[in-house]
């Protein structure tokens, strides 16, 4: 990561503060619309959640019927998505496999999940690297789903909330996703809803059989 801000324990200080200070408002969150739209459609099966936060997603997928790994390096947010999961009962819960690694480094096992889902990822590192990595995890005919907060908006130059960031960008993932081995569905920049919160790219690629 470039800033120190957003390093694993930074980041583990902000889950914790959240969490204490407003578990329930966290617990009210929905999975992100991105998901839904890209992945509604599709018949479950394995799907790996790379930086799944607090288990919005993950719990999402899990309730829609497929077999989820969920990663990510907060052991708080993890635990909190834990506990959501087991809540919600053991049909979701026992769908799900909470596990703690750094996106930096981990790699998933090799042409293992019909979906890759790596939405908002602080990422340590170079961005093609880990897209590379990532999407190596995506079985032949598998989706591979990238969203990223672009830290600076591409039609005025202005900040985002996202500034400071390195997340994954539209250029830099098409790069990284040989087009021998991937068919691009979607390769956008999308704003997102609500005015003055920036711009995401969207990347969706389906892996050749």
């Amino acid at each position: 990561m470039t800033n120190e801000r957003f390093d694993r324990d930074s980041w583990e200080r902000r889950w914790a503060h959240v969490l204490r200070e407003s578990p329930e408002k966290v617990a009210r969150r929905q999975p992100n619309p991105l998901l839904l739209e890209e992945v509604g459609d599709m018949r479950p099966g394995l799907a790996l959640d790379a930086g799944c936060g607090h288990g919005s997603e993950a719990i999402w997928l899990a309730t829609s019927g497929w077999r989820v790994t969920a990663v990510d390096f907060s052991a708080t947010a993890l635990d909190f998505g834990r506990t959501t999961a087991d809540a919600a009962g053991s049909d979701v819960a026992d769908r799900i496999e909470w596990l703690e690694a750094d996106l930096g480094t981990w790699t998933p096992a090799p042409g293992r999940y019909d979906l890759v889902s790596c939405l908002y990822v602080h990422v340590a590192g170079s961005v093609v690297e880990m897209v590379r990595r990532l999407g190596a995890g995506v079985a032949p005919g598998g989706m591979l789903l990238l969203v990223g907060h672009r830290p600076i908006h591409p039609a005025t130059g202005a900040p985002t909330p996202a500034a400071g960031q390195v997340q994954v960008s539209v250029d830099e993932a098409v790069e990284a996703l040989d087009p021998h081995e991937w068919d691009i569905v979607v390769a956008k920049e999308r704003p997102r809803a609500a005015v003055g919160t920036g711009v995401d790219a969207v990347v969706r690629a389906v892996r050749r059989g």
